[in-house]
């Protein structure tokens, strides 16, 4: 995309301001800020000077105006820059512009944008909420704090419908400040942070964030309406917080269900769950591994909390008919110390993916150790495609420890 298909092309073309950049993403303001300030681009194109800003007409700005004085507040010149500050008040379209001011590396400059925002804001927020997601966005630089804290004021002492009307806002940023604000000022119940945990699927934190207020904020007879969603939730940071949520109210056993869940994360918090209510968990791992087909990670578990002694059992568990349980098994012999690469390397061959890619991971500290020649077969055109991309990794793997002088195999 050349520079005059940007935003900066656009306003020196005429286009009004709302058209050039509009509703645009916040990167989008910033990228018309760095445009008109590229050496080529300036050169090429007449920027507006203080005397064109002086001798524009008192009153609302044209157009046609409002997008020179746009120019002129990114103008690499900062004199140009405060001049244009005087045309934002009472121009609503360029107030985005003002936000970025308030950042500015020229100290007058900054000072005359943070009061002119100041002014405009006030303590009220409806002229902050639609430059929320530009103004976090410039929050990250070393001076974009004071946008910032002029919002969290705005969003801490007003109404609290103002706070819930940005927990859907579409900027992700966005609704973790609203979320993080709505959790300190408790607008929220229990059951609706535990709610929001449970559904907002791909925000681990605001998950996390309302998982943890919820579980701060319930009683002991509030598990129908807090602890029981996080339980259901598809993430394992919620449900273990859920399973944490069992010992709070009294529920120690309940968590022996959760002992064998597909995440780690999940399975260590329900054992210690588990402990507090005063069970031992390694003998309930090993009577679920007598029958992984109903609990398949149990066999990861039992590696997890396990001994030597429990080696047979999973080495047992790397043949069963599941590959779900193949696939725990070779992961907790990992665990375990207890890979025999001998033993392992047929699994490079397994039907499912799922248990090939567990068995190259285990593979990969001893590649070294490993038959070359029975690798290379595997990156033959007649294998399946997990089976090569196993035994590419492993080659190259072999490769890296050789050079380091790590002793091949027999």
């Amino acid at each position: 995309m050349s520079d005059d298909d940007g935003p900066a092309g656009h306003l020196r073309d005429g286009v009004p301001l709302r058209e050039a950049v509009g509703t645009a993403s916040p990167a989008d303001w910033v990228r018309l800020d760095a445009e008109v300030r590229i050496p080529a681009w300036r050169t090429a194109n007449r920027l507006p000077t203080r005397e064109e800003l002086r001798g524009l007409p008192a009153g609302p700005l044209s157009d046609a105006a409002e997008s020179r004085v746009a120019l002129a507040l990114c103008h690499p010149d900062g004199r140009v820059r405060e001049a244009a500050l005087a045309r934002v008040t009472g121009a609503p379209g360029l107030r985005p512009l003002l936000v970025v001011r308030c950042a500015d590396w020229v100290t007058p400059v900054r000072d005359r944008a943070r009061a002119l925002l100041g002014e405009t804001a006030g303590p009220q927020l409806a002229p902050l909420a639609p430059l929320a997601p530009l103004i976090l966005l410039l929050s990250r630089r070393d001076r974009g704090g004071f946008a910032l804290r002029l919002l969290e004021g705005a969003l801490r002492q007003g109404a609290a419908r103002n706070v819930e009307a940005l927990l859907a806002d579409e900027d992700r940023a966005v609704r973790r400040l609203a979320y993080r604000i709505a959790v300190d000022r408790q607008l929220l119940t229990p059951a609706e942070l535990a709610r929001t945990a449970a559904t907002a699927s791909g925000d681990t934190s605001v998950q996390t964030l309302c998982a943890d207020a919820a579980l701060a904020g319930a009683g002991e007879d509030d598990y129908d309406a807090v602890v029981a969603p996080l339980l259901a939730s598809r993430s394992p940071q919620v449900r273990s917080a859920g399973v944490t949520g069992l010992r709070r109210t009294g529920r120690h056993r309940e968590a022996i269900a959760f002992l064998a869940d597909r995440s780690a994360l999940v399975r260590a918090c329900a054992r210690y769950v588990v402990r507090q209510g005063g069970t031992d968990p390694l003998p309930l791992y090993r009577s679920m591994c007598a029958d992984p087909t109903r609990h398949p990670a149990a066999a990861a578990g039992l590696g997890e909390c396990g001994s030597r002694a429990d080696v047979d059992r999973l080495w047992h568990l790397t043949g069963h008919q599941l590959p779900a349980v193949r696939a725990h098994a070779v992961s907790a012999l990992c665990t375990l110390d207890a890979v025999r690469p001998d033993r392992l390397r047929p699994l490079l061959d397994d039907l499912s993916a799922v248990v090939v890619r567990a068995a190259a991971r285990a593979l990969q500290p001893h590649a070294a150790t490993l038959d070359t020649d029975l690798l290379r077969a595997g990156l033959a055109p007649d294998r399946a495609r997990p089976t090569r991309i196993a035994a590419r990794r492993l080659l190259e793997a072999q490769e890296r420890a050789l050079a380091r002088g790590a002793r091949p195999g027999p």
